[in-house]
């Protein structure tokens, strides 16, 4: 996501070493690239002038104090600037309301409202600890009902059924009546949405906002959607009074520009972002975090709290236990240690939050290995004995041409999975008798496909 920012900016950077102080003359052409890259990023211009000229406004003047160098002080007046235009503090949803707290999704179809819905519903009930209900109110789009019970049942929360013969507001008012009764703590309610914006679905989305007085009303936007998320924003926060935004397919190859355009549009805070098709890949949207992810700094807090959802604590418990004991790391242990990787949301996700510089190193250390690579590994391992997986030293050459066979892979692939899980049995044997250094040497056995 904005790629192409996080690198002109670390262009402009070197460029300003060893200046004493900021000056409207050597911060033009920084703001020159920034401006390019915000375009490119498919950034509003009217949200591109603003930020511009308030990093010109902070910028020129300001002294480089203590150890700063002139770039670093740049960056950080970029990156507040960057964060204060996404909203500044993180922003929650407010439950401050007698249950059932309501809310109201809205957005285009496309977008992702019936699986953000889904995303919601799981987050709400995994780290809020809430009852919650879904109800679909979209009685145009070919099994949209069927669609939204379904990622309901997935994320195990609970589904109010609707037919596409009954009207938006009666299926809503009904589905709230039915949450006062059952004591549901939140009613998640999917709306239709059109391929472009039209005033049916204006008037629709209005009437059932006046029937059922949603505590949210968020607004779910296509991050991909460029330039066109601007005018989209603009319809509906005329229409509806927006308490927040989604944005969703933050994981695209798009230019990402509608993170930083819709919050200054809507006025509305960006509070979740879509990251990924399975019902996990819903992350609540820091501005702090995003700001140093834009700017290479990475995102290690988002790291730390992904390691702690989606890692086993007893599995890690038991691995710790094991490489104490000094019963050695096996190549079902280093299945284990790929699968929680993978749960983490793959190689690319961990990358993505590293900051670019240690991104960088372990890309080069890893050899170009990717998501697929990793999972043609994983395929290796699979096609092995239980005594193979405990023993590689088993591992000969009549049986590496079973397993390559066995996985569709070759032997030239199944001897570097064996050189690397070497590297990564003698790296963990000097772990376990406490030589750390000697760990840091060997971290290029760490990751599976690094040579």
């Amino acid at each position: 996501m904005l790629d192409n920012l996080t690198q002109r900016l670390a262009k402009v950077v070197k460029t300003l070493r060893g200046q004493a102080r900021l000056t409207d003359e050597n911060i033009s052409d920084m703001l020159r690239e920034v401006r390019m890259a915000l375009l490119e990023a498919d950034v509003a211009l009217p949200v591109v002038k603003d930020l511009v000229a308030r990093i010109r406004e902070k910028a020129v003047g300001q002294e480089v104090v203590g150890s700063l160098t002139p770039g670093q002080a740049l960056v950080g007046v970029v990156h507040d600037e960057l964060a204060a235009l996404m909203g500044g503090a993180t922003a929650s949803l407010n439950f401050a309301t007698q249950p059932p707290a309501i809310v109201l999704m809205a957005g285009l179809q496309g977008a992702g409202k019936t699986t953000t819905v889904g995303k919601l519903a799981k987050w709400l009930k995994e780290t809020q600890k809430k009852k919650v209900l879904t109800v679909s109110c979209d009685v145009y789009r070919p099994a949209a009902i069927e669609q939204l019970r379904t990622v309901t049942g997935q994320a195990g929360a609970e589904f109010f059924p609707s037919t596409p013969d009954q009207k938006p507001v009666d299926i809503a008012r009904a589905a709230v009546e039915f949450a006062k009764t059952r004591y549901f703590d939140v009613l998640l309610v999917d709306t239709a949405g059109r391929l472009a914006i039209d005033q049916a679905m204006m008037d629709e989305i209005r009437a059932l906002h006046q029937a059922i007085n949603p505590i949210e009303t968020l607004f779910v936007v296509d991050a991909m959607l460029g330039q066109d998320a601007v005018n989209t924003a603009k319809a509906f926060k005329d229409a509806l009074p927006l308490t927040g935004v989604v944005l969703t397919k933050l994981d695209g190859d798009a230019r990402g520009g509608a993170a930083l355009s819709v919050r200054h549009v809507t006025g509305a805070p960006l509070k979740f972002a879509g990251v990924g098709e399975k019902l996990t890949g819903l992350e609540e949207f820091h501005p702090q975090r995003m700001a140093s992810r834009i700017l290479g700094m990475g995102d290690i807090m988002g790291l730390v709290e992904e390691a702690r959802r989606q890692v086993d604590e007893d599995q890690a418990k038991e691995f710790a236990q094991k490489l104490k004991s000094g019963k050695g790391f096996d190549l079902n242990d280093f299945k284990t240690q790929i699968a929680q990787m993978r749960k983490m949301g793959g190689l690319s996700a961990l990358m993505d939050k590293l900051p670019a510089q240690f991104a960088g190193a372990a890309q080069q250390m890893q050899g170009g290995a990717d998501d697929k690579a990793i999972r043609r590994i994983e395929g290796i391992i699979n096609s092995m004995t239980p005594a193979e997986r405990s023993k590689p030293e088993l591992i000969k050459a009549n049986r590496k041409r079973r397993i390559a066979a066995g996985s569709g892979t070759s032997v030239q692939e199944v001897n570097r999975l064996l050189n690397q899980f070497e590297q990564t049995q003698k790296m963990m044997k000097q772990f376990s008798k406490g030589g750390m250094q000697k760990m840091m040497r060997g971290m290029k056995g760490m990751l599976p496909g690094m040579r």
